[in-house]
């Protein structure tokens, strides 16, 4: 007969198996640039969650919405149970959360953190030895439970100012804050008069001569929106990025789509923006599947325009979390992964021949109309 513990493992693994069946579904779906543009433009505003729990919770709040349990079919803020018990307001009775992949952590604890082979998982409550170092580490994932905050009543929530763009205009210190970051990589920034200088692009990356080119006769917003794309570029390509350097639709794809993050977290109207068939381009990649493909560039994306949105003194969009709640970062959720490995993803050198920003766009499409995923 089965233990108590063991049906309590068994009921976790069958949700976390349903979840990966579900996030699974939902990368599938991601068929085009259209349904691309919109689930990131949909991440931008959650990013500070990892892209398959924002893929999950856009899946089950839009299924909320076609059920009548929430009146938007878009989430505004998640939190966890008691964390909105904290803000003062209590899930309604009725509502069915939002099921996230949440991480599993361990304490390791070595007397020579060089040495990977040395680090040994303390138990509960154990204390480590003289003169060892502790870390604590992720060694899985479990089933966790959001809500929206229309699945809750209580003390209002504090509405934060949000930019607000004409259409052409940049937002405030966006192009400076940008350039910043090119440079601090070691890139200068060079603005030329048209596209005819760099290829007939909008913009060009040279990792010989370390310069990133934006033409001038754009409007501000495509400009910036250009510089953004190209420190993409700049940030995770280079000779050691093989599915980059030989299958060029990726690196194309993970720039553009580090830019509409950028775009979209500053309000800007991303919808003109060139964003390549998903499908074209994942189905190329030897050894891999298209889902593995898509679900790993959204979490390289998702990281590299949080890296760049953390270093900008910019107005921003909110992030999805609540005003007023800080996360804890033991509540943080698991990397995209879900896997029980811990390990970190390395750096991206740089490589060392030029990459271009296509001049030619698609007709436009708003990243927020339809069913989404």
């Amino acid at each position: 007969m089965a233990t108590t513990r063991e049906q309590t493992q068994a009921r976790r693994e069958a949700k976390l198996n349903e979840l990966h069946e579900r996030l699974s579904g939902a990368v599938e779906r991601l068929v085009s640039g259209e349904d691309w543009a919109r689930a990131l433009a949909f991440a931008a505003q959650f990013r500070t969650r990892s892209f398959s729990n924002t893929l999950l919770i856009w899946e089950q709040h839009q299924a909320a919405f076609e059920a009548g349990l929430v009146p938007e079919p878009f989430p505004s803020y998640v939190a966890g149970y008691r964390q909105w018990q904290g803000l003062g307001r209590q899930v309604q009775k009725g509502q069915p959360g939002f099921q996230i992949l949440a991480p599993v952590t361990g304490r390791f604890a070595t007397a020579t953190p060089a040495d990977a082979e040395s680090w040994r998982r303390l138990g509960k409550g154990e204390k480590p030895r003289a003169g060892e170092v502790v870390r604590t580490r992720m060694v899985g994932v479990r089933p966790a439970y959001v809500w929206d905050a229309s699945q809750t009543a209580g003390d209002p929530i504090p509405e934060p100012p949000a930019p607000k763009l004409l259409e052409g205009r940049a937002p405030a210190g966006l192009w400076d804050g940008l350039t910043a970051q090119v440079e601090a990589a070691g890139f200068m920034v060079l603005r030329v008069p048209h596209e005819g200088m760099i290829h007939g692009a909008n913009g060009m990356t040279d990792y010989t001569a370390n310069t990133v080119a934006v033409r001038e006769n754009m409007d501000p917003a495509a400009q910036v929106k250009t510089l953004a794309h190209e420190l993409g570029h700049v940030l995770l390509h280079g000779p050691d990025q093989d599915e980059a350097r030989q299958h060029r639709g990726i690196g194309e794809v993970e720039a553009e789509s580090v830019a509409l993050m950028i775009g979209a977290a500053h309000g800007m109207d991303t919808s003109g923006y060139t964003v390549p068939y998903v499908s074209t381009w994942a189905a190329r990649v030897d050894g891999k599947e298209p889902v593995e493909v898509v679900r790993a560039t959204g979490e390289r994306v998702r990281k590299t325009a949080l890296t760049i949105l953390d270093q900008l003194d910019t107005a921003q969009v909110g992030d999805g979390t609540p005003p007023g709640l800080d996360r804890d970062a033991a509540q943080r959720e698991a990397p995209a992964q879900a896997q029980a490995s811990p390990t970190a993803e390395p750096a991206s050198p740089r490589q060392a021949t030029p990459s271009l920003e296509p001049a030619t766009r698609p007709a436009p499409v708003s990243p927020f109309e339809g069913r989404g995923l």
